[in-house]
């Protein structure tokens, strides 16, 4: 598992993390697209955009494999906002290719982009 050097482990001031330490040795979890829905918290909001401006600050429009980057956080902008840079995609595997779909983040996160 490949790990993000410099990459922010977590949203500052909160325990939203970005990153995981280590490979969990009861397999991959699986990216799948979660649904945001407008009653979700503010906290949250900024936890998606946070993590977005960090991976546009650390990737910009180039792929970027998997590694570290936390599951469930990437979930909340799979297939939308962060799509799959291969076919096939293998959504349970730490080497697995990603890439930011500009527009649709920009559009999603203007404040990520500032």
């Amino acid at each position: 598992m490949l790990k993000h050097r410099g990459f922010p482990g977590r949203l500052p001031g909160t325990d939203y993390q970005f990153v995981i330490r280590r490979a969990n040795p009861r397999g991959v979890t699986a990216l799948t697209r979660r649904e945001r829905h407008a009653d979700r918290k503010p906290a949250d909001r900024r936890a998606d955009a946070g993590f977005m401006a960090a991976l546009w600050a650390h990737f910009g429009a180039e792929p970027f494999e998997r590694g570290n980057l936390d599951a469930g956080r990437l979930s909340w902008l799979f297939e939308r906002e962060v799509i799959a840079a291969e076919d096939p995609f293998d959504p349970e595997s730490y080497d697995a290719l990603l890439q930011i779909d500009e527009a649709t983040a920009r559009a999603s996160f203007p404040e990520a982009f500032e």
